[in-house]
This record gives C-alpha cells, structure tokens and sequence, in this order.
C-alpha cells in the first residue's frame, strides 16, 4: 500500500472499534494493487477520492487492453486450489467457480457478477487487470475461500441462491466472517440480501463495486445490524452514476455518524473501474477490523 494512504487508514482503524481478536491476512503483490494515489479526504475520513489513469491503469498493465494483464500481475494456483462445480445447498443448485477450501476456513467471499455474467468473470485471472487472481491468492495464502456463482436472475431467485451459499459456508465454516461483493447489477442481489435477516446474521460485511444504487438500503436489516459497507465507484461510470450511489452511502451514514462503511470514488474511472482497481486486502482488512461483535 502507498505510504500516504497507509497512513490515512491506519488513522480510520484506530477510531474503529476494532475487536481484538479481528482477522488480519497477509498481502499478495501488495505494490501492484494497492490503491492509487489519494486525491481528496472527505472530513470525516469515510470518503476517499483516489487516481485513476486510464493509459497507465489499463494500457501501462495489460499486454491486450481489458483483454489479457500481463504476467507479473498473476500468480498461478495450484491445480487442486481452484475448481468449477456444483454446490447443493438448502434444495438449491448453484453453479460456481471456488478457490480454497469451504471446510474450516478463516474466511469466506463471495462475489456476484453483474449482467450478461456468469461465474467465468469473477474467475477470470487475466481480464479485470488481474484483480480477481489476486482475491483468489489472498483467499488460498490465508486460508479462506473465494466463491463465485453464476446468478440467472437478479431478483428472488438471485437472492435465494446466494442465501444458500451463505448458509452452506456459515455450516463448513461456523466461525469464519463471510464478505458478499456484488459489481454492477449484480448488486440488486446484495439489496435483497441486505434484506434478509438470516442471510445477514451470518455477513461480516458488504461491498458494492460500480454497483446498482439502493435509494432504501439505509433501511434494510444489513445496516440496522451494522454490518460494514465498503462503496467503490467510478466517476466517468454511465451506467450508474456516482453522485446516486453516493446518496446512498450518505443515507447510511446519517443513521449513525460512526456507522462503519467507507467510500472510494475512482477519479475519471468508469464502470468497470472498481472490479479492477479495488485493493482487496484492504477492504477486506478493513471489514474484518469493523465487524459488529454478535
């Protein structure tokens, strides 16, 4: 991570009330995804403006743009860390993609792909400038599991298979704090989660990349338990604009000024900006350090 914003977070955790046992994982090729460069501090330390370049974040790191990121960026696995199948779980089918090993694990995340998506993306080591290889390495170095699942549809059915996922890593995993991300529309799915008491009862935490806005989400269950929710988003996003999600973020904030969730504005960045750029140890660290006590 740049020392700067090193620093800046360092303050954020320590005003959090951090429990003393948190969760901590150990970085994978930290220097090449840590955040950019911090541009703006909002003043209560929750909303950050940071760099982007589209010449230097997409064309200085991929060897095809957008297509293929170049090697240093990757970090193969081993043939027996990363698999397709199938889960079953409470009467439900769910393809997905996974990394690690559900049994046991310290840790889980779950990312739901957005629309004209499947389970592919949110495996792809190539595309997205590498950042989902890195999340598979952080899950497999720390001992915890990355799924990724196909979701059909973004609406009950949507929610009733991530319910299932949840409830199925809650059961092999029983002390492990499991992280929902949603990219793009994908975060309809969150929305309904947020919405179910069950499902929220076994999250650590919530994140929204380039994600759908959800003008109700201050009055959902998730944030009525506090459970921390970490915003990023593009600036130059046309699909979904910053400024609504932003509203959203302020609407949870306002319930409580100390609420744990945090916002990282992309300067110039676009919507697929935010599953490229996102320092996923951070905001995973961050989650962990903040997660309500139960």
């Amino acid at each position: 991570m740049r020392p700067f914003f090193a620093a800046i977070l360092a303050v954020c955790v320590a005003f959090a009330a951090t429990p003393a046992e948190a969760l901590r994982i150990e970085g994978s090729k930290d220097a090449l995804f840590a955040w950019p460069k911090v541009l703006s501090i909002g003043p209560d330390r929750a909303f950050f403006v940071v760099d982007y370049d589209e010449m230097r974040d997409i064309n200085g790191r991929d060897d095809e743009p957008e297509r293929r990121v170049n090697s240093r960026y990757v970090t193969a696995l081993p043939g027996t860390a990363s698999r397709m199948r199938v889960l079953e779980a409470a009467g439900r089918r769910v393809e997905i993609g996974e990394a690690g090993t559900p049994a046991n694990a310290r840790f889980a995340v779950i990312f739901v792909h957005g629309r004209a998506g499947d389970r592919r993306l949110g495996m792809d080591d190539r595309r997205f400038g590498g950042n989902f290889n890195r999340l598979k390495n952080l899950a497999v170095r720390n001992g915890g599991v990355y799924v990724a699942p196909t979701v059909k549809t973004f609406d009950a059915e949507g929610r009733a298979d991530v319910a299932a996922i949840i409830a199925s890593l809650r059961a092999a995993s029983p002390g492990a704090p499991i992280v929902l991300a949603c990219g793009s529309m994908g975060a309809m799915v969150c929305s309904a989660v947020a919405r179910d008491s069950e499902s929220v009862a076994r999250l650590a935490g919530m994140v929204l990349l380039g994600g759908a806005p959800d003008g109700d989400l201050a009055d959902t269950a998730l944030v009525k338990a506090r459970v921390p929710v970490v915003f990023t988003h593009g600036s130059a996003d046309e699909t979904y604009s910053w400024e609504t999600q932003k509203r959203v973020f302020d609407r949870v904030r306002a319930g409580g000024g100390t609420y744990p969730t945090r916002f990282v504005l992309f300067q110039s960045g676009s919507h697929g900006t935010p599953i490229r750029m996102t320092d996923w140890k951070d905001v995973l660290n961050w989650i962990f350090a903040n997660t309500p006590r139960r």
